[in-house]
């Protein structure tokens, strides 16, 4: 079969997938013209192209060479279009199958992708961007759908101490050192900023530890009002102060047998600091009000995300005390300090929240990915934690793309408040010199793509044609490149 393809070959930029090298491409059509033509488009493009005359040469090719993307032609003798489309699907599902046909109809199309091809091209295609476009779509699905297969192995494989998550060599040596503490009875200190998972690791100890059949009890420290700690701790006899109307027993009588964790330690007030001292030493608790005393057979972890020693030094902590919590220290990694962990619990939360929302998200486009991967993430894996479940809440389709995410121009651009630099000077985020040059570029031209198309699409009112003409570019091409950018164009034209 003949038809007028419009393949025109041109030298172009190469593209290449992430961490995955050069696209390889099987092209399978009966015509040798549009075959070859094909074929040098996308080499032009710096693809590696393999090509086949029919369904049976195309399966020869198959078993012995890797490809990303198979372009596969509806009409051929012998094995048609569809039949080796489920042939591929069946022997080779790594693989993307895109369609093409000049007897294009809807329920052809309808057809095919419900048979798993990714998209449908009609001949004669309408330019050569649209061919090495749709090549380029269906070879970076298949990575995400890869990506996504390779980390939900990672998840199954337990890559955790209990909750926490992370397979980095920060992470390993937290594991290994909070496995071997956790069996026995000594005193632990947790040390991490906030949003680092300080109770994930408190409750994990426990879990593994001989107590853990029996209570854990959480206590926010910072949380308590200072005149109130003393009781809520070690509990009061009826009238010990105003408003105590009767016996009450403490948080540390509730945790007997089992593990208490202290959370904000350093906020304790003086007074509460001696009688926990008391309990380290000598495992007695006394109740307000009460001149008896009780033994209570409690584990202590406390966690702090300030520094003891400097308090210490300040007279806010007493060193004594210090001493005896940090029998054994825990220190949690700040998340930006294991950036290699972003992908793991980045997919952890997608699936856990798309799941909860019912919400048929399954995958995080490359550009989203730089962007998590290059924030600085003050707030730690709590922080990131949100920023999944706003994206997963507002994503339009499956795959999770920049404008997706929350304050996601703020956090990747210098902000408008910063000072104004020197003329001839650029100014970085800071997060940038934190990647590699190749990846720090690509961000860059992401959030700026993102940032400008948005921006510009506000302006105009949602106004497709308006935005294009003041873009400089045809109304397709800005359609194209604001999708790229993950910013969906509506509106008015």
């Amino acid at each position: 079969m003949t038809a007028a393809v419009g393949i025109q070959t041109q030298e172009a930029k190469p593209i290449r997938l992430a961490k995955a090298g050069v696209i390889r491409v099987l092209v399978v059509d009966d015509e040798p013209t549009l075959r070859r033509g094909v074929a040098r488009m996308l080499e032009s493009r710096g693809m590696h192209v393999l090509t086949a005359e029919d369904g049976n040469a195309a399966q020869q090719v198959l078993a012995v060479e890797s490809v990303h993307v198979a372009i596969v032609d509806l009409m051929m003798p012998n094995i048609g279009g569809l039949e080796l489309l489920e042939l591929i699907k069946k022997n080779h599902s790594d693989i993307e199958v895109i369609m093409m046909t000049a007897f294009a109809d809807v329920e052809t199309a309808v057809t095919a992708v419900r048979a798993g091809a990714y998209h449908f091209l009609t001949k004669p295609f309408r330019s050569n961007d649209e061919v090495s476009l749709t090549v380029v779509k269906a070879a970076e699905r298949r990575q995400l759908l890869d990506r996504t297969l390779m980390l939900e192995r990672r998840l199954e494989k337990k890559e955790n101490f209990g909750d926490l998550l992370g397979n980095s060599p920060q992470m390993q040596e937290v594991y290994r050192l909070a496995m071997g503490v956790a069996p026995t009875q000594s005193t632990v200190l947790i040390l991490g900023e906030s949003g680092t998972g300080k109770e994930l690791t408190a409750r994990a100890l426990h879990e593994h530890s001989t107590r853990s059949g029996n209570p854990f009890v959480a206590v926010n420290c910072s949380a308590i009002p200072e005149n109130l700690v003393e009781s809520e701790l070690f509990g009061h006899v009826r009238g010990a102060f105003t408003g105590a109307t009767a016996t009450r027993e403490g948080l540390f009588e509730a945790a007997d047998k089992g593990t208490i964790f202290l959370d904000e330690v350093g906020d304790l007030p003086p007074l509460a600091q001696v009688k926990l001292l008391r309990v380290l030493q000598e495992g007695e608790i006394k109740r307000v009000g009460s001149n008896e005393t009780r033994r209570v057979d409690v584990r202590v972890i406390a966690a702090t995300n300030v520094d003891l020693q400097q308090q210490i030094g300040v007279g806010k902590f007493r060193e004594d005390l210090y001493y005896r919590l940090n029998v054994i220290a825990v220190e949690l990694p700040a998340l930006r300090r294991r950036r290699e962990d972003i992908p793991l619990l980045a997919y952890h939360f997608l699936q856990k929240y798309a799941d909860r929302a019912r919400r048929d998200v399954r995958n995080i486009s490359p550009e989203a990915m730089r962007m998590l991967r290059a924030r600085q993430w003050p707030g730690n894996v709590r922080e990131l934690e949100n920023a999944i479940e706003h994206a997963v809440v507002f994503c339009q389709g499956e795959t999770i793309v920049p404008a997706d995410l929350p304050s996601a121009r703020s956090n990747s651009m210098p902000s408008s408040s910063q000072q104004e630099p020197d003329e001839g000077s650029v100014v970085l985020p800071a997060s940038l010199t934190d990647l590699p040059y190749r990846d720090a570029k690509q961000l860059a031209v992401t959030a700026f793509d993102t940032s400008y198309f948005g921006t510009l699409l506000e302006r105009t009112g949602g106004n497709i044609s308006e935005a294009a003409r003041r873009a400089g570019l045809d109304r397709s091409n800005f359609r194209r490149a604001a999708k790229r950018a993950g910013v969906a164009p509506r509106g008015s034209d």
